[in-house]
């Protein structure tokens, strides 16, 4: 994850054009994506209570707070022991960007991952597959043959596992999709921003 280096200011502002972009980019597939639930509950395909349910909100804010510390816990882990040569380049350089960059990307990227992931693949895939888990693990597959520039360093494979893994158990557990999100989001943002501010660095 993430080692820091000092950048000119091109290079800062080269990265900060791409970070836009990739803003721009996740904003429009996230919306496509909510387009697509849209048309599913329109059709009688789900129920909107299968993506918004509130019928135990303590239960939607335990999970927020449980599976948003274990992850950031596992991230940590995984920074202290994984040497950086295992690290993919692209992680290396979130954190070089400004404050509310960081933020605003890791809010569209886990809003596209989730709605695209839990709100489609794993709903459409519990129309054909009883079993939830099966369902899960399947997801998780199709998460991880997106993230093809990790394929080079698998141990990246498993930094994006476990965390699919939960989140697609606590969807399954409280039927609503913001909560797979907020953990989601909160955990890029606190790893990310441990990096940025040098509260954390990985092995060299």
């Amino acid at each position: 994850m993430y080692h820091i280096n000092n950048q000119t200011q091109t290079k800062s502002t080269k990265k900060e054009f791409k970070t836009k972009d990739a803003i721009m980019v996740f904003s429009s597939f996230s919306l496509m994506c909510a387009a697509i639930i849209f048309v599913l509950v329109s059709s009688d395909l789900f129920t909107l209570q299968r993506f918004l349910s509130f019928n135990n909100f303590s239960l939607m804010l335990m999970e927020v707070a449980a599976a948003s510390s274990g992850l950031v816990m596992f991230g940590i882990v995984l920074a202290v022991f994984i040497p950086s040569t295992y690290i993919d380049d692209a992680n290396k350089s979130y954190q070089n960007g400004s404050l509310l960059g960081i933020v605003v990307f890791m809010f569209v990227a886990a809003l596209f991952e989730e709605l695209l992931f839990r709100g489609i693949i794993q709903n459409v895939l519990s129309i054909f597959i009883e079993h939830q888990w099966t369902t899960i693990v399947v997801t998780t597959v199709l998460f991880l043959a997106l993230h093809t520039q990790y394929f080079r360093k698998p141990i990246m494979l498993l930094n994006i596992s476990v965390p699919s893994l939960v989140f697609g158990w606590i969807y399954v557990e409280t039927s609503n999709i913001l909560v797979p999100f907020f953990v989601h989001f909160i955990m890029n943002v606190v790893i990310t921003l441990l990096f940025k501010y040098r509260l954390l660095s990985i092995r060299n």
